[in-house]
């Protein structure tokens, strides 16, 4: 039996049945959030403008909606076509020690945040730069990190920074039951009409679950005339936490069971990946609130069941520096695959670089 935290859907549920009272509050912050917006378009706001071509990843509500996996991406993609890439990243709960701060391999998840430095560990030819004021950061990094590129994560609503390409990340409820519900009544930090900056939409979900959703697709976004892609994480073998051990297949694991764990913006979304590739469901599935800091109690006490522990690979950037050794937890191995799209016979690899084109020729590279 899977153990569950119930307070987000606690909170999830309150707000909605609370949400006519709140759909006011959420209208004025959408008014407000266009009037700033509209400040940095017409130069009422100091802007950062790199010498180098700059996509941003981010989205139009909170969590959930495959960020890192699409940072992760275009990492690899940059370190293949030998581009130095530089990520700048607001480090959601990072202590770092001075700002800005380039996260190393030996850097800790409290300085560097979680996301930066499984990032940073999994892409050592790249910079990942972590400082909430990205203006700056961008401006310390292209003076002495000579980028190539840079990615801004979660970088939608971060209008201190120019970019050329706005890659907008959705939910599929973003299109259904969320849509256009702003904070307080909904998850959506801007109103709808936001979404005409993106140059495109990237939706994480199954193609199966892309096709069912292709009518709200093209009811939400087809006048905007930009491609929507689809895309998920395919889990392509094991890793362990603890030791120096990769595993091709996850039958080992599902031999005498599992306890799964994680601390991510959409726990359901993990235990179906997890179990659909393992062939079982967990024998439990503790779920802890996003960026969560793990104690080495944590582990050992869902240890004591006696089988191995498996986690996200962002989970397990936290406990590797425990002293877990002999302890058995595994992290999935996860490559981000594109499928169906809209509103272009282009896969996503053929469309962005296209556009990778376009930007050098903008700016005559």
């Amino acid at each position: 039996m899977a153990l569950r935290c119930t307070l987000p859907e606690t909170f999830e549920k309150a707000q909605r049945v609370l949400r006519p009272l709140l759909w006011p509050f959420g209208k004025a912050y959408s008014a407000v959030m266009a009037v700033r917006r509209r400040r940095y378009e017409q130069g009422g706001a100091k802007v950062f403008s790199p010498s180098v071509p700059t996509v941003s990843v981010g989205n139009i509500g909170w969590g959930g909606s495959g960020k890192t996996p699409i940072v992760d991406w275009l990492l690899d993609w940059s370190a293949q076509e030998g581009h130095q890439a530089v990520v700048l990243t607001r480090g959601y709960k990072a202590t770092p020690p001075a700002l800005p701060y380039v996260v190393g391999a030996a850097s800790s998840a409290a300085e560097a945040g979680d996301e930066p430095l499984m990032l940073a560990r999994q892409h050592p030819q790249a910079r990942i730069v972590v400082d909430p004021v990205r203006r700056r950061s961008g401006a310390w990094a292209e003076a002495n990190l000579a980028p190539d590129i840079f990615v801004m994560d979660d970088g939608f609503q971060h209008l201190a920074v120019r970019r050329d390409t706005d890659l907008v990340l959705l939910r599929p409820d973003d299109l259904r039951s969320e849509w256009d519900r702003v904070i307080p009544s909904g998850s959506w930090r801007e109103g709808a009409c936001a979404l005409s900056r993106a140059s495109a939409f990237l939706i994480k979900c199954t193609p199966e679950e892309f096709a069912d959703l292709l009518p709200d697709v093209k009811k939400r976004l087809g006048h905007l005339g930009v491609p929507v892609f689809s895309f998920s994480l395919q889990p392509v073998g094991v890793q362990s936490v603890t030791e120096d051990e990769v595993l091709s297949s996850a039958g080992l694991i599902a031999r005498n069971g599992y306890v799964l764990f994680s601390g991510v913006g959409v726990p359901a979304q993990v235990e179906q990946t997890v179990a659909s590739y393992v062939g079982v469901p967990p024998l439990r599935y503790h779920v802890f609130p996003d960026h969560y800091g793990y104690t080495r109690e944590d582990i050992l006490n869902m240890a004591e069941e006696g089988v191995p522990l498996l986690c996200t690979p962002k989970d397990a950037v936290k406990i590797a520096g425990l002293g877990l050794a002999g302890v058995p937890v595994w992290t999935l191995v996860l490559k981000t695959v594109f499928g169906p799209a809209w509103n272009t016979p282009d896969t996503f690899s053929e469309w962005w670089g296209n556009r990778w084109q376009a930007m050098q020729s903008a700016r005559g590279i």
